[in-house]
Parts: C-alpha cells; structure tokens; sequence
C-alpha cells in the first residue's frame, strides 16, 4: 500500500476513535486530544441556522425586477410584491480550532451567510476567520493577527452566533459589516486579556477598500464611507466581571447561559478610524469633505439562574453614540427577501423587502429581556421555553423621527440547545421621502431552526 495512503488511513483512524470516544461524553465534543494532558488539542464545531419567514414588503417593494425587464424588453412587467415568503439559510458556520503547543492557539471558521431563493447561486464557502495567537502569560496577556472578529465596540460586535438570546443578534453593533469589513470580520492585529476582573481586547485593523462594497452610496452632501485609502481603524472593548469569569478563548461574546452560569458585567468600548468618511459640502460646489468615523458604548450584561428548577434570567442592555459623519443613514436587514430598490413612484426610504434604517449617526439604545421558564414546564425530555423581547430605540440625525424596532420572540430549547425552535415576530418603521418622518409599520415572522454541535 502507497505510505502516503497508510498515513492518511491512521490518521483518520485515529480521528473517528477521537469523535466516537467523545460521542460517548455528555458535552459530544468534537475533538483529537495532541498530547496526554489533554491540554494541546484540536477541535471543531458545526452551527447552522435555517429561516423560514413571512414579510410585509415596504412600499413599492420588487421582486427581480430588473431582470425582468432585461429578459422582456419592456417596463410593463409586473413584479411588485406586498408581502413575500421564503426559505433561507441563515447562517452555516464550520470552526476548527485549538492549541497546539503551551502558547500557541489557532483558529479558523468556514462558512456561508444570507443564502436564500433570490440570492445568487451556488454561494462559495469562505473563510470568516484565519487567526493565529500567542500567549505570553496564560491569562494577562495574549496577541494574534489575521482575519478576525476581534473588534471593539460593545459585546455583540462579536456575537456568539450558536447562543444568541433572540432569533439573531443586534447587528448595529457590527458598524462597519460589509461596508469595510467582512461580515464584521478585518485583517487585525490584536491584545486580550484578563486581569483578575478585568477582561480587555485592543484592535487594530486594516479596513478594506469601501468601492469593493455594494453597502457604499455615490458620493453626495450625506456622509458615507470614502474611496480614499483607509487609515488604520483602532477599536476596543473592556469589561469588569463581577461574577463568574465568561471564556475570551475565542472573540464572540454569548447572548444567554442558559442558568449555566451567573454572570453580570458591565462594559466600554471604541472603535476609531481618521478620515473613513466622506460627504459634499453642498449641491453646487461639491468641495469633498472628509470626517473621522468614532462610536462609543457602555453597556451592561446580566444572566443568572432563578431558584431550584432551571429557570433563569438573561438581561442586556446598551447606550451607543454613532458618529459615522454627516447624516449617515444605512439601511439594512439580514437576507433581504426581496430587490433592495423600490418602485420610484412609491414614496419610501427605506428601500425594498425587510431594509430599515439600521446604522447612522446619533444615538442608539438597546435592551434584550429573557426568561427561561423551569424546566418542569414541558418535562425533562421535551427541552425548555425561552420568551424573550428585543428592543432598538435609535435617534438619528437625518430621520424627523426615532427609529423604534422591537422583536418579540419564543424559543423551544432542545437537547441541551443542540436543537433551538425560535419564532419571532419583528415590527419596523417605514420612512417616507419627503419630511423623513414614519409613514407605517411593517411586521415580519420568522421561524428559525438551528442546530449547534
């Protein structure tokens, strides 16, 4: 038999002993153990979220309109839809990680977002983090450099996607996901640690080019982020843990434990970039102007168990100021259903299918609320009930009005949240062109189906 061939059966001999003895492990990690301590190790995880949803369209919404009209030939082709259904995956996410020597920690993640009927096809598996990372002291004091979700500016700019409290996270947090990044993720190099109490991350990263983004507008008096090349973009975060210790083994930070732990933290952050803006200072003379992009939060987390019978408690909440320049307003919402344009003889900002005005530049406030009821509600087999609400409550510049988006949601916990049933129900605001002020309110249903191994 050919040596190489002989390698590779040992190999995989000794990996599918490795998963069947962990099968056999009430946590069934997926993982080969590189030295007899346990201590150097590689290990992988498998997290998929599956969406199946109806929404209220946004005035004047379209579904593949201007292909449509390519293939027809004429304008006269109707494609406008008032409420649309799909089937989606949200999120298919692989990681593979661990530490192979005393100091040295790896980690990768593969995978897809935001793949659905309308999007384009057969989407490429690609790489969302390429990290590696040294640690000078076990805890104080660790660096790495890659593609990364360490980034500042509040806890869910990372979030841990297999233990979001609601059917997805808060992504204003991720300011700059698309725009100069990918799905949040940048070529950083960054410090983390943990001081007694204190837990710190300091980021710095290289912002990709903004003309690579579909996220960007033509340039015009309201601010967007520049073509010009971008300086380096500084952020950070910290947290004083007053309870139990959270992991920052990895970047993303979990939405609820589930009673697994009690934690309550309270934490501050950054994220800083010269000149990531730009805007015209007026119609008639277009003189290009440039601004610093700056966001700031406090924030606090609190999740804890209630009495003797596996209830707990999942509390969040966080002030944001958003200073992304003149004006900023960026209008968004994950795995659009529809064409993200409208009909021009409907009077809507928002844009098509689900979008609202997701990211700009004034205030944010945001709070999460969950409670898991006892575990005796539906009987030890038959998994848990999490009720939950989500509220974003942001005073933007450029709108007459705040946008107020709330979510209110159920999950049916299964298999020690291997298996989440969530079922949501978002209500949005809807802008009018002409005095940026709320026209209507559209709601959209979500049924979520996640697996987490």
């Amino acid at each position: 038999m050919n040596r190489k061939l002989i390698y590779i059966t040992v190999i995989l001999s000794l990996y599918n002993l490795s998963v069947l003895r962990a099968q056999n492990k009430p946590d069934r990690e997926l993982r080969i153990n590189l030295n007899q301590d346990s201590s150097h190790y590689l290990k992988a995880t498998f997290t998929a979220q599956v969406w199946t949803r109806y929404n209220e369209s946004n005035p004047g919404t379209t579904v593949g309109y201007s292909a449509a009209n390519a293939i027809s030939g004429t304008t006269s082709v109707n494609t406008l839809q008032d409420q649309t259904f799909d089937i989606g995956l949200r999120r298919v996410r692989a990681q593979f990680y661990g530490k192979i020597s005393d100091r040295i920690f790896v980690y990768t993640q593969v995978g897809i977002n935001n793949d659905n009927n309308t999007a384009a096809r057969k989407p490429g598996l690609f790489f969302h983090d390429v990290v590696a990372e040294y640690h000078f002291t076990p805890h104080a004091f660790q660096m790495g450099m890659g593609l990364t979700a360490w980034t500042g500016f509040a806890r869910f700019s990372s979030p841990a996607i297999a233990s979001i409290l609601g059917y997805d996270a808060p992504l204003y947090q991720q300011s700059t996901n698309d725009a100069t990044d990918q799905f949040l993720r940048k070529f950083s190099i960054y410090a983390k640690g943990k001081i007694k109490k204190f837990d710190y991350r300091i980021i710095t990263s290289a912002p990709m080019l903004a003309q690579n983004s579909t996220a960007i507008k033509q340039l015009n008096v309201n601010s967007d982020f520049s073509y010009k090349p971008a300086k380096m973009q500084y952020s950070g975060y910290f947290m004083y843990q007053f309870l139990d210790e959270e992991s920052n083994l990895t970047p993303y930070m979990p939405g609820t434990y589930l009673g697994k732990k009690k934690v309550f933290n309270i934490g501050a952050g950054f994220q800083y970039q010269q000149d990531a803006m730009w805007h015209y200072s007026d119609t008639a003379t277009k003189n290009v102007l440039v601004q610093d992009m700056l966001h700031l939060a406090v924030d606090v987390f609190y999740d804890h168990p209630i009495g003797k019978k596996g209830a707990a408690l999942s509390v969040y909440g966080c002030f944001a100021h958003m200073d992304y320049g003149k004006n900023y307003i960026r209008n968004n919402n994950p795995m659009n259903p529809a064409d993200a344009g409208v009909l021009s003889s409907y009077n809507n900002f928002n844009g098509g299918g689900n979008l609202f005005p997701m990211y700009g530049t004034g205030t944010v406030i945001y709070g999460q609320f969950g409670y898991m009821l006892p575990g005796n509600m539906l009987g030890e087999k038959n998994g848990k009930l999490q009720p939950y609400i989500m509220v974003m409550d942001s005073k933007y510049d450029r709108l007459n009005q705040n946008m107020i988006l709330y979510d209110v949601g159920l999950n049916w916990l299964m298999d020690s949240n291997r298996a989440k049933l969530s079922l949501d129900y978002q209500n949005r605001p809807v802008y009018n062109n002409t005095d940026l002020k709320v026209d209507s309110r559209k709601g959209m249903i979500v049924l979520q189906f996640q697996i987490a191994i």
